[in-house]
Parts: structure tokens; C-alpha cells; sequence
């Protein structure tokens, strides 16, 4: 059987979350952008860019960006959004990023793009091949959920219907074992014994875990925001991780 993310991020999910703002992703990516310290003309790799929200949003702002994502079904509704062709799309694996060493000078992993592999050494060697495709001096972000945050904070399910979509959509999350995971259930109003169901599942890494593993990678992490206000982190109350920082 494919792994979870090889299933789940296909045209349902494009329905699941079609609420995620596209008008919000520029003003977080003008955040990004003043956090990072981004010279004009910065080369930028967005690792797990989905349908494209914030790659499309620093492009916009003079950056040559390009967007890397495993799901083909995503990067076809990106490209569909880019009628500039402002961005680079690639099909690819964050586990080993199909880019020479030193390629971009600056990359971002956004909304909790990570943590998605069973094995440890899977998500290490995502930061190692952060570090191997940027240049000396090169900054990278990583949006990250709080773990503590969601513990203290998970619902265990939610119900709506889209009535635009024809479908019914059903969320029930749960932590077991070091993992927060939802479990989504999509039916079709006009043929609810019609049902779709898909996983989703993030390794539960807390800030030690990232200031051991990035520092083993040679990444130095300098600056840790609590969310996209740019709030000071707190360890229990912040929503994000929000982490930035620079190659050694």
C-alpha cells in the first residue's frame, strides 16, 4: 500500500481545503520576506508547495521561485494559477531534491510541510538536503506545527458540507504515538454510499528535536516565531514554529 502522502494529496484535497486563502499567503509571504532579509533577485526553493499559494506570492514580489511538490494533481492546479508562468514547477521528493548543491539562496517549508515519514532518517535527510541545495550563507524557513499547542488544543472531529462541491466532509483527529493524524471522510451528497477516505499523519517533532537535527544537517537556527504575526514564541501557547536561519 502507498504511504499516506502518496494517496491523500489528490483532487479531494484540493475540495478539503479549498478555504486556505490566497489573498493571506501574500502578506505571509511579505513576512517571510522581511524575516529572511531576502536580497532582490534571490533564487528560492519552496519545498511542498501544493497548489502553489505562497510560491506564487514571492514570485510576485521579484523573486525567481521555483515550487517543488510529490503530487502531480497539486502542481497541475499551481501551474493552472501561474498564467504568468512566474515559477519553476518540479515534480519531486523533499527526501532527495533533484537540484545541484548550492542552487538556491533561500528555502521554505511552509504549513507543517514536514514530519510526514515513518522513519527518522527520512525527515533528518530533509534537512540535510535543505543544506545541500543552498548557498553559502543561504537562509531557510521551516513552518512547523507546536507540538504542545496541539495537544492542549486538538478537536476530535468536525463536520461540513460543501454545497458548491456536492459533498459532505467529515475530520477525526486523534495523537497516538508520537503522531497527530486525521482522518478524512468525503461523500457525495447525491450518493452518500459513495465515501472516500483518506489519512493524514505528522510526527509530533518538538523544538529540541529541530535544534538538535538542523545543527547536524549545518543549519544554525536564529530566529523563532510563534506565528505569522511574528509573535515571540511561546513553548505551550504558540500556534507555529515558525524557524529561520542560515547555513553554517
Amino acid at each position: 500500500m502507498k504511504p499516506w502522502y502518496e494517496q491523500s494529496f489528490g483532487s479531494d484535497y484540493m475540495l478539503v481545503y479549498k478555504h486556505r486563502d490566497w489573498e493571506n499567503a501574500n502578506e505571509e509571504a511579505r513576512k517571510m520576506i522581511a524575516w529572511l532579509k531576502l536580497p532582490k533577485n534571490a533564487q528560492m526553493l519552496d519545498i511542498g508547495c501544493g497548489m502553489g499559494r505562497h510560491a506564487l506570492a514571492l514570485a510576485g514580489f521579484g523573486y525567481s521561485v521555483t515550487g517543488i511538490d510529490l503530487s502531480q494533481t497539486l502542481l497541475d492546479e499551481a501551474r493552472k494559477h501561474d498564467e504568468k508562468e512566474l515559477v519553476n514547477w518540479r515534480q519531486g521528493d523533499m527526501r532527495e531534491l533533484p537540484f545541484e548543491p548550492g542552487s538556491f539562496d533561500c528555502t521554505v517549508n511552509l504549513f507543517t510541510s514536514f514530519g510526514y515519514f515513518s522513519l527518522e532518517e527520512d525527515n533528518v535527510n530533509v534537512l540535510r538536503q535543505i543544506a545541500k541545495v543552498l548557498r553559502k550563507n543561504g537562509s531557510f524557513l521551516i513552518d512547523f506545527l507546536n507540538p504542545a499547542y496541539v495537544e492542549k488544543t486538538l478537536i476530535p472531529s468536525s463536520d461540513r458540507t460543501d454545497e458548491e462541491a456536492g459533498i459532505h466532509i467529515q475530520e477525526l483527529r486523534s495523537i497516538t504515538d508520537g503522531w497527530v493524524q486525521k482522518e478524512i471522510t468525503v461523500t457525495e451528497l447525491e450518493n452518500p454510499d459513495k465515501a472516500r477516505q483518506y489519512l493524514e499523519r505528522v510526527r509530533l517533532f518538538p523544538l529540541a528535536w529541530f535544534e538538535r537535527n538542523l545543527a547536524n544537517a549545518g543549519l544554525v537556527l536564529e530566529q523563532l516565531y510563534g506565528d505569522y504575526d511574528g509573535c515571540e514564541y511561546e513553548a505551550i501557547d504558540s500556534p507555529r514554529m515558525i524557524m529561520t536561519g542560515r547555513t553554517k
